[in-house]
């Protein structure tokens, strides 16, 4: 899938990727809401994750500190490189699209965060890419994963705005709905030879919520993340007027 809008634009962006999304704190979002939300549902510490769309390795750190034994994969190898260095030997990586993620083996987690699914543009994908991270699942395992919110896609994903970086400065600059439920931006700036575009799909709650079904798996939670006093927020019920993001935990239905 060498003509994929996600794996075109994450092997251009991965050489800037943790510069650019230096704010985006994993520690407060993995490590301290979304664990302890996962241990409300029967999660226990320390198991075998298997991180899907795992970028650079961003989520690794949290993770690993509370002693997970991580398997990660991404589509675009440029980025696996440079989560190979993140992760110093402590993390396995390959080579996997979602649309078409093998077994790997029985894990007591299967995360896919920082709105991974949304870059899923095909009407059956998400459910397509959902089945496989089903099949991954051990016999108690949950599936946690979050979208782009409705306010998000219609204010987040518009305007312009700047990072200043350390090696660098981007300008982001949103092209709002190029097509019926397609969203798109552009980044522009130091150390890239063009502009770098992204697609997302916007995936309402209850579409989500459909895929999931369809997938195998029964929805434990669907929950609205917002922040207040620098610290991730999440809600039930959730709200796509307030929420930036909605995390859903999934567990094998059959």
């Amino acid at each position: 899938m060498n003509d994929d809008p996600a794996l075109t634009a994450y092997q251009a962006y991965a050489p800037i990727y943790n510069e650019v999304n230096a704010s985006n704190d994993y520690e407060m979002w993995l490590g301290r809401a979304l664990l302890p939300e996962l241990r409300k549902h029967g999660l226990r510490e320390g198991g075998r994750a298997l991180d899907v769309g795992c970028g650079t390795g961003r989520a690794f750190d949290p993770l690993l500190r509370r002693g997970w034994r991580i398997h990660g994969c991404d589509l675009s190898p440029a980025m696996l490189s440079i989560a190979a260095e993140e992760a110093g030997g402590m993390v396995e990586l390959q080579l996997a699209d979602m649309r078409t993620l093998p077994y790997i083996g029985d894990f007591d987690l299967v995360l896919s965060l920082n709105d991974s699914v949304n870059y899923l543009l095909g009407e059956g994908d998400l459910e397509v890419a959902l089945a496989g991270m089903r099949a991954n699942l051990a016999k108690h395992g949950l599936l946690v994963f979050d979208v782009n919110s409705g306010s998000t896609f219609s204010t987040g994903l518009a305007g312009e705005r700047v990072v200043e970086g350390e090696s660098g400065r981007w300008v982001w600059t949103g092209r709002g709905e190029v097509e019926p439920s397609i969203f798109g931006w552009e980044i522009t700036g130091d150390r890239l030879s063009e502009p770098i575009r992204q697609l997302e799909r916007f995936r309402s709650a209850r579409e989500v919520r459909g895929a999931m079904g369809a997938a195998g798996l029964k929805t434990l939670a669907a929950l609205g993340m917002s922040e207040a006093d620098g610290e991730v927020v999440l809600t039930d019920p959730l709200d796509e007027g307030r929420d930036y993001k909605l995390v859903f935990i999934g567990a094998a239905s059959r």
